[in-house]
């Protein structure tokens, strides 16, 4: 286990950087805890949490080395991730065009399996989490561990997605944010829209 500490660190660092710089899962957080407060904001980014583990176990399982030489798989993964940021995107401007006359504190929560399912497709085809992860697989923390430090490893990385989203989910859900949002409900919703619309279009445009 010693001797796998400095990649642990090398790695657990770029997540570190990915969890805390905002990206889709931190708008798609954001969207949540102001709409459906701060119940579902939280299950979400267990969810989130819970597909980081999923990405580093497949990178660690070399998918991310196939990624890497197989365009055919880019392409799909790309087009799956494209495709539910604009369904978001879809969400978002719909809400902005016509949003609900409530308060977002007064709006239904998701159900716990929805809310942890739009965290979990949103990170698993996240293209920032997806390109982060093969960075993380280029440091090589778990080459030649034995299962239980890559069990060890694994459960590190839940762990620091869980803490950055959580405290995303909790921060983002506080009255005085409500408050703004309640204000400036339309443009709040336009920008989430514009913001997941921008991450398609790159996901979908980019070059393998």
């Amino acid at each position: 286990m010693l001797d796998h500490l400095p990649g642990f660190a090398a790695a657990y660092s770029i997540l570190l950087v990915a969890v805390l710089s905002p990206g889709p899962a931190v708008a798609m957080l954001l969207g949540v805890a102001l709409s459906r407060g701060r119940a579902s904001a939280v299950i979400a980014s267990v969810g989130v949490a819970c597909g980081a583990a999923t990405l580093a176990a497949l990178t660690l399982a070399g998918v991310g080395a196939l990624m890497q030489q197989a365009a055919w798989a880019v392409t799909i993964l790309r087009l799956i991730g494209a495709a539910y940021l604009l369904w978001l995107a879809f969400g978002a401007f719909r809400k902005a065009a016509h949003p609900p006359r409530v308060i977002p504190a007064q709006m239904p929560p998701l159900s716990r399996a929805r809310a942890f399912l739009t965290g979990y497709l949103m990170q698993i085809t996240n293209p920032k989490a997806i390109v982060f992860w093969i960075a993380i697989a280029s440091v090589g923390a778990t080459h030649g561990a034995p299962a239980p430090v890559v069990a060890a490893f694994l459960f590190g990385a839940f762990l620091i997605s869980l803490a950055g989203h959580g405290a995303y989910a909790l921060a983002l859900s506080a009255a005085p944010v409500r408050a703004v949002y309640t204000r400036a409900r339309r443009g709040i919703e336009a920008t989430l829209g514009l913001f997941f619309t921008f991450f398609a279009f790159r996901l979908a445009t980019a070059r393998n």
